[in-house]
């Protein structure tokens, strides 16, 4: 068993590989080993995070997710434990592993109880073992509701002041998606709560699944571990990857700023004559780009040019569009770019040697095709292309609502480097970053601290510099992706982070 940190990465694997592995373990195995196997690493978990307890409650299902709680209830009686156990299940139609762990803890001296103890406190545990991968949020599979005992077992577990410990997945939650089932959702968001919620942890059984670790499934599980039950997924490929840190390449003394490639950033629209004006996108972007080690950073603002030096940063070269030499270039282009980005995105998307295309480029292309062809061929022609979408903004692009793009993540960002032909990075929580003919990586770093204005300006022209630098478009959407979450996490959490103080700290 390990606890898993944004330190190396993992693969990931969807519901159905699980239960094929799941499946040919069992028959590999006497019966009820993996269970026992489970019930045993749930147990010894619990232990280590509630070691003072006076009462741990298990909330079990009727399928073989309640049969691992049971298991572990019987050796938490064992080891001196004052348990609880609500199980909705019954001896005469539970699955047969689930009926004999059942046995088990009854004959351990499990107490049974249809609700949760009502002298729960800080230092008690509750493990949820209702359902584990035994629900989807897919529109294509069966919807199953909560009933009335399940409903309540869950919103305990939502609202109990002891921590959580759910076994292989929150309940409701899809291992796919990271999107709660209909009804299974908590009540409060954890943004709305007033104070701290307790600690959330999951077991994550076999395999780590994908939904853990994007959409609401990072604030459902809380702090993730994994017990593969000494079963070796075998050389079947993962549904995705969860990134590993992105170690900067040192740099050679004799290295020079031409070393590090020149990155053009076009928008920041001006709009005086609406009292608007949009220059501080671009120059976020900018900053970013700078901040990150790009070599040299041009700044094309598309309000006329009034705009010739940024005392803050006088290190930006202040340039008009059509005196930059796109074909020698990384280019940035849309941050702040307002309706004026649309008169010159086919020049850049035609000419850039290497582009990161983002906000107000993005939303133009989605309404053109001829944009969207010249982006397709670019990848055509072998050259480093990088979407960089919100939700909304991806929702736009694939001509779905931004409820869809949220309902599959991973395969939302997959549609996007499939259909444009280039690396796409889908913004959020758990960013998913695809490119066609690979596997989809989610990044396990960044917090709500980024939920600010100009943090999405910022990842793209971290993006700009790492692509400036000579790496690939995968390879410095990983990058820098990880590393905007890293400063956002190394953040202190009694203080705000704005993006102009984001784009300082990204290089270091």
């Amino acid at each position: 068993m390990h606890r898993i940190t944004a330190h190396q990465p993992h693969p990931l694997f969807n519901t159905a590989a699980t239960r094929r592995l799941e499946k040919a373990a069992a028959a590999a195995l006497p019966p009820h080993a993996l269970m026992q196997r489970a019930g045993l690493a749930v147990a010894r978990l619990a232990q280590a995070l509630a070691p003072h307890a006076r009462t741990v409650w298990i909330a079990c299902g009727p399928g073989n997710n309640g049969g691992d709680g049971l298991e572990a209830a019987m050796h938490l009686q064992r080891s001196g434990r004052r348990v609880v156990v609500t199980w909705l299940g019954q001896p005469d139609t539970a699955p047969a592993d689930a009926r004999a762990s059942w046995q088990r803890a009854r004959d351990a001296g499990v107490v049974w109880a249809d609700t949760a103890p009502d002298d729960l406190g800080a230092s008690d545990l509750c493990i949820d073992a209702l359902l584990g991968i035994g629900v989807s949020s897919s529109h294509h599979s069966p919807a199953r509701t909560p009933d009335a005992r399940l409903q309540a077992c869950l919103q305990v577990l939502h609202r109990s002041p002891a921590p959580v410990l759910a076994v292989d997945l929150p309940s409701g939650l899809d291992a796919d998606t990271g999107q709660f089932a209909a009804g299974f959702a908590p009540n409060t968001p954890p943004h709305l709560h007033h104070h701290a919620p307790p600690p959330r942890h999951t077991l994550s059984l076999l395999t780590l699944k994908p939904g853990l670790f994007t959409a609401a499934g990072r604030d459902a599980a809380g702090q993730v571990w994994l017990d593969d039950l000494g079963v070796a997924p075998g050389h079947k490929p993962p549904n995705a990857w969860l990134s590993g840190p992105a170690l900067p390449a040192p740099r050679a003394h004799a290295s020079h700023k031409g070393s590090y490639g020149d990155v053009a950033v076009v928008g920041g629209e001006g709009l005086a004559e609406r009292g608007m004006g949009m220059a501080g996108a671009a120059l976020l972007a900018a900053s970013a780009a700078l901040h990150s080690g790009a070599g040299r950073v041009l700044v094309a603002l598309l309000d006329n040019g009034h705009l010739q030096l940024d005392l803050q940063q006088p290190e930006l070269m202040l340039r008009r569009f059509d005196a930059l030499a796109l074909e020698q270039l990384t280019v940035v282009c849309g941050c702040g770019g307002g309706q004026a980005i649309a008169r010159v995105l086919p020049e850049v998307i035609t000419r850039a040697a290497r582009l990161v295309l983002d906000a107000d480029a993005l939303n133009t292309i989605a309404t053109q095709a001829a944009l969207h062809a010249l982006v397709v061929a670019r990848g055509q022609h072998g050259q480093p292309t990088m979407l960089t979408p919100h939700p909304l903004e991806a929702a736009r692009l694939l001509g779905l609502t931004t409820a869809e793009v949220q309902a599959n993540r991973l395969d939302a960002a997959q549609q996007l480097a499939d259909q444009f032909n280039c690396v796409a990075v889908l913004k959020g929580s758990g960013t998913v970053i695809a490119a066609p003919d690979h596997i989809p990586a989610i990044n396990p770093t960044g917090n709500a601290r980024l939920a600010t204005a100009g943090t999405g300006d910022v990842l793209a022209g971290m993006v700009g510099a790492h692509l400036a630098a000579g790496a690939s478009a995968l390879r410095a959407a990983s990058e820098a992706v990880y590393q905007h979450g890293l400063a956002a996490d190394d953040w202190p959490a009694c203080q705000t982070l704005t993006a102009s103080v984001l784009a300082g700290r990204v290089g270091g």
